[in-house]
């Protein structure tokens, strides 16, 4: 798959172990959590970790790779872009949340879970 220009990359660690479906005879979905960390200054001057959630969405043969290589908590890169996913909740009222289509993943080896 073609990347664009609003190329996503992030380097962190999966929350949740990847949920995969098969909607068609070889059609699969994997859907997974991103867990980053931004490092930030508190007020006393020491370097703290902000964490920041990510949902992703890989399809074909990218989510064929999720469903074989990730598992929770290996450290990895992931190359994608951000988009919206349209809903409506079970109270009937449009939502939106933002996911990332994920393009490719690397995993880094020998890395500490």
């Amino acid at each position: 798959m073609k990347t664009t220009s609003d190329t996503i990359r992030l380097i962190g660690r999966p929350g949740t172990e990847p949920v995969v479906k098969q909607f068609d005879e070889n059609g699969l979905v994997a859907r997974f959590t991103f867990a980053t960390n931004e490092p930030t200054t508190n007020e006393d001057g020491k370097t703290v970790y902000v964490t920041h959630w990510h949902k992703v969405v890989a399809w074909g043969i990218n989510a064929a790779l999720v469903q074989e290589k990730v598992k929770k908590g290996c450290k990895m890169s992931i190359v994608g872009k951000q988009g919206l996913k349209h809903y409506s909740g079970k109270d009937g009222v449009a939502k939106e949340e933002k996911v990332i289509q994920l393009y490719n993943l690397s995993l880094f080896q020998n890395e500490p879970a």
